[in-house]
């Protein structure tokens, strides 16, 4: 017996400004779908959602909703005029014996059903449409980018409800990690042509990529053929032209479907330069304490930043992250304790709250008003890692059309406007990157290509972020705060502290009686006489001198060949530079391990 489909589009075309965004669409969500939404930033992603809730009309076709099948769509800017509080918005339509259910997500997704609305903050307002809509559990959920501003304890919640529900969803997510364990299918935009395939997000990029290789293939070939006609037409048509006039049109026809094949668009140009070398020493931090009010943030913490380093800060929304970031960098007087910085520091800073953006202001202006990018007497032109470039050129660079160089910061996207944020960050050269939820709205190319940009950037990165792939993909050293003051050093990236927690509690429950346990680990002797961030240093180090190792010979292996200097000498300076630095890494860091190791036997 055939299902009764929970929404169904048939022939939907429809356009914003004169451009297709998309034309003869249909579309199926079946009951139980579980699908994932994917596609470039300004691709149609959250159009299309909203066709599907009923919020944007098409210019043809229909939108059908099952048979008393219910569809509830998040908003990313909810309305809420009329309603008092933050509870009253979230209980809206819910019968008086469902308002547990409001308060079940607010406790899950940490919002306090009890605040005014007027002094709500954009993602407290965001955290109580999930919970509304988490609330009214319709048969259909349209979750656009439900992650945003969710601490990763939130987003555990989120994911463990989604996982257990008999509802149907469609999702948009930059959390890979979050996509990977909830989906089974996959709608995928892509100039205008919506796919499918019946295999979650962990199968999309493979996908993806067997689609490109098809069309570059296809491409080829039809260039190919286009080359031999053309050949033929300019030496064979004069003897054969009242018969072959029908091929020659055939030909026309090949160049009109040449034109009409869309361009894929690239990633963003983007790139990092490094600042002159930092000092082997980037920050010291020694018995750091901090307190507001009754709340304390941090309470005798330690850490030492070396070059090089990637430290991500993980914890709940509030704990204090970002007021860590700032005493390190010297923004934030701690209670007790101090930080010294090392020599030649340059800092760039990306901050979550986008404050280096005034809405108000053009993308053109944005970029030449920084007064840290204005070219004297230039006024089209903006300086870029020491170098001028005009404005528009430099914008297309991170996937900005002209049209939108005059447009109001505004009126961009999530993605857009951190796209731009990079471009600004971009365009100075630093040693020291401060990167505070820096993925927030980017889809999965601009990631991958950050991440490779953080991989190959010679520099230190200090890192918040509730990504949990990209902190694997990124950290070396991850900073748990867990509230109460408690700011626990652990070797490598989420996975690895995850791991590393999960380790140790077993042998603390059973070694320890109660009032040990719930001690702060910060405040426990270690057993070797090092500080418990030299400890966790001395156990990261074998996996970073293994780590550089294998670059090194990758990259001499990759000069091994003898005609790479006179084929591409650009290519040949960089991988040598490349060499050196990492040499001089390897150099640092087996110094270093020498010299715990010295101090833990000594000390032992």
């Amino acid at each position: 017996m055939a299902r009764i489909p929970l929404l169904q589009l048939s022939d939907i075309s429809l356009t914003f400004g004169g451009e297709p965004v998309f034309a003869d669409l249909d579309l199926v969500v079946q009951p139980g779908d579980r699908v994932a939404l994917v596609g470039r930033n300004g691709s149609g992603k959250s159009t299309l959602m909203k066709v599907m809730g009923g919020l944007v009309e098409p210019d043809r076709g229909e939108v059908v909703p099952g048979p008393g099948v219910s569809v509830g769509y998040m908003e990313q800017d909810p309305q809420m005029t009329g309603f008092a509080t933050l509870g009253d918005f979230a209980s809206a339509g819910l019968e008086p014996g469902e308002l547990y259910k409001v308060e079940r997500a607010g406790e899950g997704l940490k919002f306090d059903p009890a605040k005014p609305v007027e002094i709500a903050s954009g993602g407290e307002r965001r955290r109580a449409a999930l919970a509304a809509l988490m609330a009214q559990a319709p048969e259909l959920m349209l979750l656009d980018e439900p992650t945003n501003h969710l601490d990763i304890e939130a987003i555990g919640w989120l994911e463990r409800e989604l996982a257990a529900t008999r509802a149907g969803f469609v999702l948009i997510s930059h959390d890979r990690a979050f996509l990977r364990a909830l989906t089974r299918a996959t709608l995928w935009i892509d100039r205008g042509q919506v796919r499918r395939q019946e295999k979650g997000f962990a199968d999309f990029e493979a996908w993806r990529d067997k689609i490109w290789e098809e069309e570059d293939l296809a491409r080829h070939k039809l260039d190919r053929k286009i080359k031999s006609e053309a050949r033929w037409a300019v030496e064979g048509i004069s003897a054969r032209r009242k018969r072959n006039m029908g091929r020659v049109r055939a030909l026309q026809g090949l160049r009109a479907d040449r034109a009409a094949q869309i361009k894929r668009q690239g990633t963003a140009a983007m790139d990092l330069a490094a600042g002159p070398k930092s000092g082997r020493r980037v920050i010291e931090a020694e018995g750091l304490s901090k307190r507001f009010d009754d709340k304390p943030i941090v309470k005798d913490f330690s850490l030492r930043v070396m070059r090089g380093d990637r430290v991500a800060f993980v914890g709940p929304n509030g704990v204090g992250k970002t007021t860590v970031l700032k005493m390190l960098l010297g923004q934030e007087a701690p209670d007790t304790g101090g930080v010294s910085h090392g020599t030649n520091l340059e800092i760039a800073v990306f901050d979550q709250a986008r404050a280096q953006l005034d809405p108000e202001m053009s993308l053109w202006d944005s970029l030449t008003g920084d007064p840290e990018m204005r070219v004297s007497g230039k006024a089209d032109q903006v300086m870029v890692r020491g170098q001028p470039k005009h404005v528009v050129a430099y914008l297309k660079d991170f996937l900005f059309d002209e049209r939108q160089a005059r447009a109001a910061v505004k009126s961009l996207s999530g993605g857009e406007k951190a796209r731009l944020l990079l471009a600004k960050l971009m365009a100075k050269p630093s040693n020291l990157l401060v990167l505070d939820e820096p993925t927030n709205d980017l889809d999965v190319e601009t990631l991958d290509l950050l991440q490779e940009l953080l991989d190959e950037f010679d520099g230190t990165v200090l890192l918040v972020s509730h990504d949990r792939d990209f902190l694997d993909r990124v950290a070396t050293t991850t900073i748990a705060m867990e509230g109460d003051g408690r700011a626990i050093v652990y070797a490598g990236g989420w996975s690895d502290y995850r791991a590393q927690r999960a380790e140790d509690a077993p042998e603390a429950a059973a070694a320890k009686p109660k009032a040990a346990r719930d001690k702060p680990k910060a405040e426990a002797k270690p057993k070797t006489g090092l500080s418990f961030t030299e400890k966790h240093r001395l156990e990261a180090l074998p996996d970073e001198i293994a780590r550089l190792e294998a670059e090194i010979a990758k990259l001499e292996e990759f000069m091994a060949d003898p005609e790479l200097f006179t084929r591409e000498p650009l290519k040949f300076k960089k991988a040598s530079e490349a060499l050196v630095e990492r040499q001089e890494k390897l150099a640092a860091s087996e110094e270093e391990w020498l010299d715990l190791e010295e101090k833990a036997e000594a000390e032992a």
